[in-house]
């Protein structure tokens, strides 16, 4: 019988943590896909984050390190100066990254440090309980902010691929989604050219992937991949934000 579809080699034989229409899974998929479709796998080194993805080391069949909260800019852009010759990833998500970790992230990029991030924007912090994160929506309830995050109170949520593109260090720069089969389709480009980018060293790369958390959310994986269609994405708009390989952006 012919095989149609098989695991990629670049992830373990380990059960994932992640609960039930978690797009985290999605993604790990195609990250290894695209290393093993550059057969860079071998050459592929993660620094990965304090989240729900802090145990993604298990799952990438590649090396990776476990960062301090925040810290993977940081610990990739050491990595990536001692070793140049390595395909040096961080993976995070919004409370690391977007929080406690913006000030790594701003300066990686200004100083277009020769690494690609990926960054999972679910709206709110997952591992610890569903509180309000930067990225989470007006409105939005999260368990610090019961009524919805207002604004005025809380202030607006940081739109992080449009504040990145400003920088004169970034080459490039996107933001996709998973919440269609079309959109997973974008998303592996989106993935893959970043880290075709990074191995022209041409400068720091990023892709945004607007995401789910159905627990902390409250809803099924149908409906919270529904939010992420009809709430999500009209705010966190998908698309280029800085090419410099092509001139584009927004």
């Amino acid at each position: 019988m012919a095989v149609i579809f098989q695991k990629t080699k670049a992830l373990t034989d380990v059960k994932l943590h992640y609960c039930p229409g978690c797009a985290h899974g999605i993604v790990h998929r195609l990250v290894a896909e695209v290393l093993v479709e550059m057969d860079e796998d071998k050459n592929a080194i993660a620094a990965v984050p304090v989240g729900c993805a802090v145990f993604a080391n298990k799952y990438f069949n590649f090396d990776a390190i476990q960062c301090a909260h925040g810290r993977a800019p940081a610990t990739a852009t050491g990595i990536k100066r001692v070793h140049p010759d390595k395909l040096v990833i961080t993976y995070q998500g919004d409370g690391d990254l977007a929080s406690i970790g913006t000030a790594e992230i701003v300066h990686a990029a200004a100083r277009g440090e020769k690494i690609s991030t990926v960054f999972i924007n679910n709206g709110i912090y997952g591992m610890t309980g569903g509180q309000m994160a930067p990225t989470t929506l007006p409105g939005m309830k999260a368990t610090t902010a019961k009524a919805g995050r207002d604004p005025k109170i809380n202030g607006n949520p940081i739109r992080i691929s449009e504040m990145l593109a400003t920088l004169d260090g970034p080459a490039y720069i996107e933001r996709v989604s998973v919440s269609t089969p079309a959109q997973v389709t974008q998303a592996k480009k989106a993935i893959k050219k970043a880290f075709e980018i990074q191995k022209q060293g041409l400068g720091f790369t990023f892709v945004e992937v607007v995401s789910t958390c159905p627990t902390n959310w409250g809803l099924t994986p149908v409906k919270a991949m529904e939010f992420v269609r009809e709430k999500m994405i009209p705010y966190y708009p998908l698309g280029v934000y800085k090419d410099i390989t092509a001139g584009e952006g927004k």
